[in-house]
């Protein structure tokens, strides 16, 4: 559907980072055609709907840089353990009675839930991969999937599988879905294992997808197996990291390690929700940005979160290292908005496609209601949607010009029935 978006503040977060009152914007075959005041809207453009976005603001759609979908099925399950115990003592042992069909229903209802609130586009570790992608085509999210893994040399069949998955989903969905190697972590990962996996990325012209330096026990323990490696200068000794790499997490890390992601133009996902409550740490965001390093935002999975709500993660990003560092300019309102739109996207390889509004890139965007209380008195708008902003506000979300949240409505999917048959999975799962 073609749209004209008339009225709008519009938050860009392109280079400039603009910020405009009372303008248009204009979506044409799927993406941005026009930007600006009205009276510069092109002429010949007969939109099939018009939008009154007076009281509105536009954004471009969040982009959620780690996270496991499925998850939703575990949310409020094992709750208030560290990381080794939650997962080995508590979520292992259920993946191991996952099947299809609740991975499905796991993944569209998390897939609901990051059209509720603004999500766009997410970055995506799990298990059986191709049935999340069935949820992402049915969805109309846009997704870069990877077949979560775990093993050593007798595993390689895990390889082989994560690359069919690669080389059947890479441009699946209409161009909506593209793929990643993803290993889980150096401590569930043989050195053979992590060295097919880099073969099979570069075989393939994919990025890789990795848990990093979570914990400071993981640290300690990777230095103890590999003669003082940290788990970052491990995954480069054997060549995983390069500008095509997403490295999940980072919390435990040193100089060393952030001048090696630097030097290999690496990517870091962030993770503050997730991060906290685990108690793994406070990841040293602030001097990951001054050395160059690329961070972009996750939720993590919506157990260990237990959301998939990036306007939290956003606030908490921005909050947290202002308290932890004593630095009140450590992450700018700005730089958090930035962080969860566009520097995800070009962690994810997608920068030239999607993660701001601008002419000619794809139309992912969300319409914000900014007339509620929490957003006056009028000023910067970019202060209030990070310090004061809510999921709930959201008002309308889009993928490629495409509808797919209007008013808490989700029209191509059967909300009740979805939530029921879910909530009976995650119930039998539990039992077996």
């Amino acid at each position: 559907m073609d749209i004209r978006f008339d009225h709008a503040t519009i938050l860009t977060v392109d280079g400039e980072d603009r910020e405009l009152s009372d303008a248009t914007l204009c979506v044409k075959d799927g993406r941005i055609a026009y930007i600006g005041g009205a009276e510069g809207a092109p002429q010949d453009f007969a939109p099939e709907r018009t939008i009154d976005a007076k009281g509105n603001l536009l954004m471009p759609g969040f982009v959620n840089a780690h996270t496991h979908l499925p998850m939703t099925l575990f949310r409020g399950y094992a709750n208030d353990l560290n990381l080794q115990d939650w997962l080995f003592g508590n979520i292992i042992p259920l993946e191991d009675k996952l099947t299809a069909e609740d991975v499905y229903l796991g993944a569209m209802v998390g897939a609901a839930e990051m059209l509720l609130s603004g999500t766009t586009c997410f970055l995506d570790m799990y298990d059986f991969a191709d049935t999340i992608a069935a949820a992402v085509e049915k969805s109309g999210l846009r997704a870069v999937l990877c077949q979560g893994m775990a093993g050593d040399g007798g595993n390689m069949q895990k390889i082989a599988k994560a690359k069919e998955i690669c080389q059947r989903f890479q441009g699946a969905a209409g161009g909506r879905i593209t793929t990643m190697i993803s290993p889980h972590a150096e401590y569930t990962c043989s050195e053979e294992f992590l060295l097919a996996c880099q073969d099979a990325a570069q075989e393939l012209g994919v990025g890789i997808h990795v848990h990093a330096s979570e914990t400071a026990k993981e640290v300690r323990e990777c230095m103890e197996r590999h003669n003082g490696l940290s788990p970052i200068r491990y995954f480069d000794k054997l060549g995983l990291i390069t500008d095509k790499t997403v490295l999940a997490h980072c919390v435990a890390i040193d100089s060393g390690d952030l001048e090696t992601l630097a030097a290999r133009g690496a990517h870091v996902a962030h993770n503050p929700g997730s991060n906290m409550k685990l108690a793994s740490g406070f990841a040293p965001v602030p001097a990951l940005l001054r050395g160059g390093v690329n961070v972009a935002l996750g939720t993590d999975g919506a157990s260990s979160n237990n959301n998939l709500d990036m306007w939290e993660e956003m606030a908490l990003c921005a909050l947290m290292h202002k308290g932890f560092s004593g630095d009140p300019k450590a992450i700018p309102a700005k730089k958090a908005l930035r962080m969860a739109t566009i520097d995800g996207a070009r962690a994810l390889g997608l920068e030239d496609e999607t993660g701001s509004l601008e002419v000619g890139k794809k139309a992912d965007l969300i319409l914000v209601d900014t007339q509620g209380p929490r957003y006056y008195p009028r000023g910067e708008m970019v202060n209030h949607i990070v310090y004061a902003g809510h999921a709930a506000d959201v008002k309308m979300t889009m993928v490629e010009g495409h509808i797919l949240m209007e008013d808490g409505r989700i029209p191509h999917l059967d909300m009740p029935a979805l939530l029921e048959a879910f909530n009976q999975a995650a119930l039998a799962l539990r039992a077996r």
